[in-house]
């Protein structure tokens, strides 16, 4: 791998890493609260469980797009 894409591949990681950190923090707030109803752990738990497998889907698609050199830059436009 070129010494650009390395560099290339250090914001969405660490974005990627800050955003799981956060939704996975608030899936355990809901899961771990002690008197709240499981359908309100429920509702609040299945979006923050959906929107952690879209970061890590979007996370690889970018890496396999930074590994192929494809880049979609406005810079190009």
């Amino acid at each position: 791998m070129k010494k650009s894409h390395l560099k290339k591949l250090i914001a969405p990681i660490v974005i990627s890493a800050i955003t799981l950190i956060y939704l996975i923090g608030y899936l355990f707030l809901f899961v771990f609260t002690p008197g709240m109803p499981f359908l309100i752990k429920l509702l609040f738990g299945l979006p923050a469980i959906g929107l952690i497998g879209v970061v890590i889907f979007v996370f690889i698609e970018r890496l396999e797009e930074i590994r192929s050199g494809e880049e979609d830059d406005i810079s190009k436009y």
